[in-house]
């Protein structure tokens, strides 16, 4: 049995509870609300803080940002509440966590109710989302190639393919051969050569979602400068945190289409 012939249900399971947001999150340090301002940015300043947590009855009610103490007073003179959009329980998936970060580019986790930890851009560097990401990655991948074998099962992909991207993936069929790998020429295709042919064919285009080929090109360069990036323990961040956000939003389809 391969991964092709795991049902959608399965997977689901596996990337909404193999790993939860509490893998990544980070404690929330926080002080009340009539803690000065300036000793509250030295605290920050020195561990880099960009945020701390405000507790109002012992509780944290919401949070302050480091610029806005500047204006000096008391820490919960400068309280911004929690918004609807910027919790997540402890439980919740790493899907729910990258939806919040998209929002605001910070989710708070709370536990039994009150706000205790914080997921930032950063965490995302983080080795449970890098193998969540790569896990999606490969996903997609499969699901380029058995659309490219189940619309063209004669094989006339390879005239949508670049004679030179040809050569290159007949050269590593040999060479899989020759090492006794049971490989065929489709498999030995670069990842964005897969993507490519079915962009190139209009229903295969709509069947992946995108409205026009350029939009598909786009997205399709962007999730392999991600693979690369995985696969390279490079940052993921600055190039490919927006790409990240949509391309987790859209699991449930991406499985569904499996």
């Amino acid at each position: 049995m391969t991964w092709m012939d795991t049902s959608p249900e399965r997977l689901r399971r596996l990337f909404l509870q193999g790993f939860t947001v509490m893998d990544i999150a980070e404690p929330l340090a926080s002080f009340d609300a009539g803690y000065p301002s300036d000793r509250a940015v030295a605290f920050m300043l020195e561990r880099d803080f960009d945020l701390v947590g405000v507790r109002v009855g012992g509780l944290v009610a919401g949070y302050v940002i480091r610029e806005d103490l500047a204006h000096g007073g008391a820490v919960g003179d400068h309280l911004v509440r929690f918004g609807p959009d910027d919790r997540v329980p402890d439980t919740a998936s790493l899907v729910d966590a990258i939806q919040s970060l998209g929002i605001n580019r910070r989710c708070f986790v709370s536990q039994f109710d009150v706000v205790s930890a914080i997921v930032t851009l950063q965490d995302l560097e983080k080795p449970p989302v890098r193998m969540f990401l790569f896990g999606m990655v490969t996903i997609a991948e499969m699901l380029f190639v058995r659309e490219v074998r189940n619309r063209f099962p004669d094989g006339s992909w390879t005239g949508l393919v670049s004679s030179g991207r040809l050569e290159k993936a007949e050269a590593l069929l040999a060479e899989r051969r020759r090492r006794g790998h049971d490989a065929d020429l489709l498999g030995c295709l670069q990842f964005s050569d897969k993507g490519q042919i079915l962009l190139r064919d209009p229903g295969a285009r709509e069947a992946l979602g995108f409205p026009s080929r350029k939009e598909g090109l786009r997205a399709l360069r962007e999730l392999e400068t991600l693979r690369n990036h995985l696969a390279h323990t490079q940052g993921i961040i600055a190039d490919s945190w927006e790409r990240i956000v949509k391309f987790t939003g859209n699991l449930d389809t991406l499985l569904g289409r499996l």
